[in-house]
């Protein structure tokens, strides 16, 4: 399986240890050196999950997604996609799901719904879990499968 991580100074191959991360979740000045470069946006990959390295992509092989929005005020958007032959799987983080219809733009121009944010604290929970189980889907946070979010929640920019 291959890893790749694109989390603010580290854009590489493989995953930092936990320790290197959680102070960007967890204290006031990771928080602000989480937005510092300009950047809402960070990432973790696995590609070739489960023995299926030497597959082809989108095929046979298994690639997993964790995309991690953040927001100053909100908190952090998770975005966790799934990809093989039996197609995809997204789930977003569930926020106040009575907040979908309000929108937070992106650094990118994207707009985002409000009721998907969570808190850092709980962010850290689940993006520890990810690296901990080698790209799972983590349990100990609530998620909502984007099949089942309403038309319009992500609205063209």
């Amino acid at each position: 399986m291959e890893k790749r991580t694109y989390f603010d100074s580290f854009d590489s191959h493989g995953w930092p240890d936990t320790e290197q991360l959680a102070r960007y979740f967890l204290t006031e000045a990771g928080r602000r050196k989480f937005f510092a470069a300009g950047n809402d946006s960070w990432g973790l990959k696995a590609h070739g999950v489960d023995g299926t390295d030497n597959l082809q992509p989108f095929k046979d092989r298994i690639d997993i997604d964790l995309t991690i929005l953040g927001h100053p005020d909100l908190g952090i958007l998770l975005c966790y996609f799934k990809f093989d032959k039996r197609g995809n799987e997204s789930y977003y983080s569930r926020g106040d799901l009575n907040r979908l219809r309000e929108w937070v733009m992106t650094v990118h121009g994207d707009k985002m719904p409000v009721g998907l944010y969570i808190p850092f604290e709980t962010a850290w929970g689940a993006v520890r879990e990810f690296i901990e189980t080698n790209g799972n889907l983590p349990r100990n946070i609530a998620w909502v499968a984007a099949r089942d979010l309403p038309e319009g929640t992500f609205p063209e920019p």
